[in-house]
């Protein structure tokens, strides 16, 4: 958005200079992208006067002038056309810089004569594309003394040559902004000066409008809720006054013709698009607001054919499209030089239809800009009005009666100030009375509590944006940063909550054991997700991103899988990955758990000399999957059952559990499931549910006191026969609980199998042997202490077991 100074003074009465006026709009969220002051380059330019003017005497297109300067008289040589004794010209001294040329003047020998400046043409002052000539000043204008500054004179004589121009950026959320008034709106209620009155008196129509128009019923819900126009015949449509060229030109516009140039104005003045059509242009008397039927090719102003989709918005007489609504009209129909009798619309056009059509035909104009941010709707009959007034103005003619359909939309709503939110939600101290009249002088009405925004404000959708204005207009550079209050208690209380303690807890453990993690998406395709017990229809997206993402994991291991497989045929053949997140059994809330899950694919231990390079196998899963169940704080003494999944193999598998409750899985990934997702080779894993791992009781953030005894363990071999099909596990676990108090550990250390071991001990036997560890709390244990604890030992794994003692 652009803007001259001149031009927001017409709205606002201010005395702020440039830089008061940037430095508060940037406060106040417009923030200035630039200032271009057109005086600053110009600054070092003198006036001068020609005394004489002589021809050069080897150049015929030369002259030899004598100016006085205020540093006295002057050699210049000139080639102008007009160089002449007697004429007030503008200086260039030696050392100046020419922007219209890009050159910094010297002394120069022309021809063997010195020249001791330049005097100036329009075009090398960037004034204006007039070069056929140096500029001459009338002698009785202001400023015009020799020694004067040249830009004092065009403040006096020409102002709008030095009019600084400033350049803000718009956030979405403020269309009000994108035309002047609004910008001065903000201003004055920050207090840099006053808002001047907008007086909208209505034309008076003198004859009844030969051209209707007409909404499609579809449409005036969403679409077009109102239209409005009306007929001025015997218009003039030439040149438009200088002033409006020259505010058209100070924001990058090209004037084009007086019509143009007024509704180019609006949009930028009063952020109202309008537009002009040709009425001897119209076919049919009726101009007809519906939707495009698909096909329609279309001549807008910018010389381009665009093809029309159907239900794009478009304007309609009896001969076809005149212009593609809210966004660009028409050259058939457009205002040019010969048009005599005009159609001057002014409308409101839903945002979203208009983005819509803008986006899919690729057109960016002033008018979709505005209208897809959102005009004002309440202001669009008196924009019209006072349209309508100008061009009497500017081009003569007389106005018809105002022909209209549909009706300005209902944007009233109001929120109930609180002055205390102020401070809980920005964190200042602004009265009461201020805040109420800071919503006033931005055109809020209030009535006692109650806040009704204007219609300008599309924004404000709630009791936050009320406050959100009141601390804008107060200027956000005067929140002082607070301490927050500081803890009491020495040790200040928890943040993360213990489960969020323990997945962190997990995932750091399990890359210390050296997996790289994964973040995988949580859906997968429909046959990956069958492989893992998922894939019901609970679980299926509504509307998934791709047709392998169709439906809520029901394990982390697919992920992880899919991962492997890639790396694998990118040749990477030996993985460590490991993933922490969400699974879901379900689709409401509560079905979902939090898995860590690890996956080992290939050998466990690089080539070496000394042949330690084997494939990983399942004691490799178990082991990281106990590594981290004893980081999470999962109780030492668990069962080992075999109730497992289907994607497990069923013979190198096992659950962690505390009787139902399983802790965790770990073992091969069965054979099927690693074909079906393209992983060569086994693979073992680990799964661990956090959530089903009991929290303990005492829910403090310190550790519990090591509990460290300095008397010596006793270590004790046993070693037992028993059926070859018993389980090592329940043996342990029967020597775990000969004395809990007294046994600390309890490991396989030997396993004796096969025939030799049958020769020995008898057919479909084995041997087992186990190292338990004693470790007494306060005193030392006597051989009789041991003995007993040792007794109990045997007696509780022969009972477990059915086995004996081996000799």
């Amino acid at each position: 958005m652009k803007f001259t100074l001149s031009w927001l003074k017409d709205h606002l009465d201010t005395s702020a200079t440039v830089d008061e006026i940037a430095e508060a709009l940037t406060d106040l969220g417009l923030e200035v992208e630039e200032v271009v002051n057109p005086g600053a380059k110009l600054a070092p330019f003198t006036i001068a006067k020609v005394l004489h003017a002589e021809k050069h005497p080897d150049a015929d297109k030369l002259r030899v002038c004598t100016v006085l300067t205020d540093e006295g008289e002057k050699t210049i040589v000139c080639g102008a056309p007009n160089a002449r004794a007697g004429i007030t010209v503008v200086l260039a001294k030696p050392g100046d810089y020419v922007p219209g040329i890009d050159v910094t003047l010297g002394v120069g020998k022309i021809r063997g004569v010195e020249s001791h400046g330049m005097m100036c043409s329009e075009r090398e002052l960037e004034l204006s594309d007039e070069h056929n000539g140096i500029i001459e000043l009338p002698e009785d204008s202001l400023n015009s003394e020799v020694g004067s500054r040249f830009i004092d004179w065009l403040a006096e004589n020409r102002p709008e040559a030095v009019d600084p121009m400033i350049h803000i950026k718009i956030t979405p959320n403020r269309p009000d902004a994108l035309g002047v008034r609004g910008v001065a709106r903000d201003l004055a209620a920050r207090g840099v000066g006053r808002l001047k009155p907008l007086a909208v008196e209505p034309v008076p129509g003198g004859f009844a409008s030969p051209i209707a128009v007409e909404i499609a019923p579809e449409l005036k819900e969403k679409g077009c809720p109102f239209f409005a126009g009306r007929v001025i015949r015997g218009v003039k449509n030439g040149p438009s006054p200088a002033w409006l060229q020259a505010r058209l030109l100070s924001i990058g516009l090209r004037p084009i013709s007086a019509l143009v140039d007024i509704t180019n104005f609006f949009t930028y003045d009063l952020n109202r698009p309008l537009h002009v059509f040709d009425a001897a242009k119209v076919k049919g008397g009726v101009l007809r607001i519906e939707p495009a039927q698909g096909g329609e090719e279309f001549l807008a102003l910018d010389g381009k054919t665009y093809g029309l989709r159907a239900g794009m918005m478009v304007i309609k007489d009896a001969a076809g499209v005149e212009s593609l609504a809210g966004i660009m009209g028409g050259e058939l129909s457009g205002a040019g030089e010969e048009t005599v009798d005009v159609f001057l619309e002014s409308a409101y056009w839903d945002p979203i239809t208009i983005a819509a059509t803008g986006r899919a035909l690729k057109i960016n104009s002033d008018a979709r800009y505005r209208f897809e941010r959102g005009v004002d709707p309440a202001f669009t009959a008196a924009g019209l009005e006072l349209a309508t007034q100008m061009v009497l103005d500017l081009c003569g003619g007389e106005a018809s009666e105002v022909v209209s359909d549909g009706a300005v939309p209902d944007v009233t709503r109001a929120y109930k100030l609180d002055p205390a939110r102020v401070i809980s939600l920005v964190g200042m101290e602004i009265p009461a009375e201020e805040q109420r009249a800071t919503l006033e002088a931005l055109g809020f009405t209030l009535a006692g509590e109650m806040v009704t925004p204007p219609s300008w404000r599309p924004d404000i959708l709630g009791e936050a944006d009320l406050v959100e204005e009141v601390a804008r207009i107060a200027s956000l550079t005067k929140l002082k940063g607070i301490p927050m209050a500081r803890e009491t208690s020495g040790v200040p209380g928890p943040i993360l909550t213990p489960a969020q303690v323990r997945e962190k807890t997990a995932r750091r453990t399990i890359a210390a054991l050296g997996y790289n993690e994964c973040v995988t998406y949580s859906f997968i395709d429909a046959k990956s997700a069958a492989l893992f017990g998922g894939g019901a229809e609970a679980t299926r997206i509504e509307n998934p991103i791709s047709s392998e993402m169709t439906h809520m994991r029901p394990d982390l291991l697919p992920g992880l899988l899919a991962a492997a497989a890639r790396n694998q045929a990118r040749g990477f053949a030996d993985l460590a990955l490991f993933e922490v997140g969400p699974a879901f059994s379900g689709g409401e809330p509560g079905d979902q758990a939090i898995y860590a899950t690890g996956l080992l694919v290939g050998a466990a231990a690089p080539r070496d000399p000394w042949g330690s390079r084997r494939p990983v196998d399942l004691y490799d899963a178990k082991a990281d999957a106990e590594a981290v169940l004893a980081a999470i704080g999962a109780p030492a003494r668990v069962q080992i059952n075999r109730k497992l999944e289907g994607w497990w193999h069923p013979g190198r598998a096992g659950n962690v559990a505390l009787g139902p409750n399983v802790l965790a899985t770990f073992g091969e990934v069965h054979p099927k499931v690693l074909r079906e997702m393209g992983v060569k080779g086994a693979a073992v894993a680990f799964t661990i549910r956090l959530e089903a791992v009991p929290f303990p009781k005492a829910k403090t953030p310190t550790r519990p006191a090591l509990a460290i005894s300095d008397l010596h363990a006793v270590e004790r071999d046993f070693a037992f026969v028993v059926d070859a099909g018993t389980e090592a596990l329940t043996a342990v676990n029967a020597a775990l609980g000969a004395d809990k108090a007294l046994i600390a550990e309890v490991s396989v250390f030997d396993q004796f199998t096969g025939p030799k071991a049958e020769e020995q001990m008898g057919a479909g036997k084995k041997s087992i042997a186990l190292a338990v560890r004693i470790q007494p709390k306060d005193k030392s244990l006597t051989d009789a202490e041991i003995e007993a604890v040792s007794a109990k030992i045997v007696e509780k794994v022969t009972k477990a077991t059915g086995g004996a003692l081996r000799k």
